[in-house]
C-alpha cells in the first residue's frame, strides 16, 4: 500500500488479553493469518510492526525526540 497517510482506530483488549488488528491496518502491512508481529513498547506508547527480517533496521529512529537534546550525552558522562 502506497498511502502514507496515518489512521486511528480503537481496539477492544478482549478478557484472553487479546486485540483485532483492524482491516485497515492489516492491509497496509499486508498482513494474513499466522504472520508474526514485533510490539514496540515506551513509556505509556505501543507501536505495532511487522516482523522485520532485520530488527536494528526497523526500529531505527523509532524514539528519536524521545530525549531532550544532549540528554544521552550528560548519562554517558555520568557513567564516566
Amino acid at each position: 500500500m502506497t498511502n502514507r497517510q496515518a489512521t486511528t482506530r480503537e481496539v477492544t483488549l478482549s478478557s484472553k488479553h487479546q486485540i483485532v488488528v483492524p482491516s485497515e491496518s492489516r492491509r497496509a502491512l499486508g498482513l494474513k493469518p499466522g504472520d508474526r508481529l514485533l510490539v514496540v513498547t515506551f513509556a505509556d506508547q505501543v507501536i505495532m510492526l511487522r516482523r522485520p527480517a532485520r530488527y536494528a533496521e526497523a526500529t531505527q529512529g523509532l524514539m528519536r525526540g524521545a530525549y531532550s537534546k544532549g540528554y544521552l550525552r550528560r548519562e554517558r558522562r555520568a557513567w564516566e
